[in-house]
Parts: structure tokens; sequence; C-alpha cells
């Protein structure tokens, strides 16, 4: 049996974003049910589950660009949670924040790294 969109994005939040993502799409509930369905399905369901980039790379990019946005510190903590559940380490997260100084600017990188330093104490790492 072939697995759907939605299934197949459901299993990969659950998996990448872990009980963040799944507060993210609860919250949307109430307000976008619709957008909650289309934030499984396209984002998870169809990109991250492609081949092609590992999950580890895969959160590199997402917590570069959040970063360099400079507007998504809620989206930047989420994704910086789940780069420490595919398995970056505190070190390269630090790393992919601070790369972001030269391209981004350095009052991106300050707000990428003070968002890091409380998703890492609130996860104790």
């Amino acid at each position: 049996m072939t697995e759907t969109r939605y299934e197949r994005g459901a299993r990969a939040l659950s998996q990448i974003d872990g009980a963040a993502g799944e507060n993210v799409v609860a919250a949307l509930a109430d307000i976008a049910p619709d957008f909650a369905r289309l934030l499984i399905e396209f984002p998870f369901g169809d990109i991250y589950s492609r081949e092609g980039l590992s999950l580890r790379d895969r959160e590199i990019a997402t917590i570069a660009a959040l970063t360099a946005m400079g507007t998504a510190t809620p989206q930047l903590k989420v994704h910086i949670e789940a780069g420490l559940n595919v398995g970056l380490t505190r070190a390269e997260i630090t790393e992919v924040l601070m790369q972001m100084a030269v391209y981004a600017g350095f009052p991106a990188a300050l707000n990428g790294l003070f968002t890091a330093k409380e998703v890492f104490a609130e996860r104790g790492v």
C-alpha cells in the first residue's frame, strides 16, 4: 500500500521536529486546519522526504535560511531542536549560526545564537 503525502509528511514531521512540530500543527487546528494539513503535506511529505540530501543537511540549510531571514525566531527555535533531533551537535549548529554573520549580518547571527542558547538550555545540551 502506498503512503499518502499526509502520512509521509506526518511521519517525517514526527521524526524531524518531534513534539515542537506537532505543537505547531495543533496550534493551527482552530484557526487554519487546511494550512496545518498543507504544512504536513508539502514541506514534510514532499520536500523533506526527498532523496538527495540527508535530514542533517536539510536542517543545516533550514537553520541557515531562517537565521538569515531574521524574522522567523519561533520557526528557527523549532528547527534548532530539529537539528538536534537529526544528529547535529551544539557545536555544528553554533558554527552554522556564526557563518550567517558573513552573509546575513551580525544582528541576524546574534539573534540566531541567542535563540540557540535558549534551545540548548531547555534541552540540557
